[in-house]
């Protein structure tokens, strides 16, 4: 098992659920969070003071995958999020211990679905 978590524009959050869709990938969970990574932000001007804005807004999915369903995951995220522009995002792909289904007590790949 595995948790798969992605960081991408938030703009291109619907082309990337549609990219899982066709992959059968239906369960995540989806989080609106800000940071900073090589795109290191931009300069505003308010009230003609300028402001350097370098947490910009992304969204967050979390996907947990059993080991058959990794590969496709990655590859319906990167397929969905791809501009080739500097921000597309990063996706991280971690160990999953342990999975419970809280309403029938199932665990590990059973849980996950």
């Amino acid at each position: 098992m595995k948790l798969i978590i992605a960081v991408i524009q938030p703009d291109k959050l619907a082309d990337v659920k549609e990219a899982l869709t066709a992959a059968r990938v239906t369960k995540m969970t989806a989080s609106n969070v800000i940071g900073c990574g090589q795109q290191m932000g931009y300069t505003e001007t308010y009230r003609g003071i300028p402001a350097e804005v370098n947490l910009l807004k992304k969204v967050e999915l979390r996907i947990a995958v059993n080991e058959d369903y990794v590969k496709p995951t990655i590859d319906a995220i990167i397929k969905g999020a791809r501009t080739g522009k500097i921000g597309d995002g990063k996706i991280f792909v971690l160990d999953l211990p342990q999975c419970i289904r809280i309403r029938t007590g199932e665990t590990g790949t059973d849980a996950i679905g």
